[in-house]
């Protein structure tokens, strides 16, 4: 699993990657994370405002810093669809 958080660094990005980080870690599962600040790099993605989540290359999140239940839910059902997709 690819998780990148999108944003300039601010406080909001750092909350959220985080977050992230933690979920990550208490569901033991194997994810890279990471921050992309380069614009031009975060131009790539379908948002308006950071800071933006993206799970396998999918924005599931623009703007807001989400908190844990919410992250593990996304994280929940990006694995759930990466599963269908293996199963397949």
């Amino acid at each position: 699993m690819n998780i990148k958080i999108l944003g300039p660094g601010c406080a909001r990005c750092h909350a959220l990657e985080k977050t992230v980080r933690e979920v990550v870690s208490e569901l033991q599962i194997n994810a890279t994370v990471e921050e992309i600040k380069d614009m031009k790099k975060m131009l790539e993605y379908p948002i308006l405002t950071t800071p933006g989540l993206v799970i396998n290359e999918q924005v599931v999140s623009s703007g807001q810093v989400l908190g844990k239940n919410e992250v593990t839910q996304l994280i929940v059902n990006a694995l759930d669809k990466e599963e269908r997709v293996k199963g397949s």
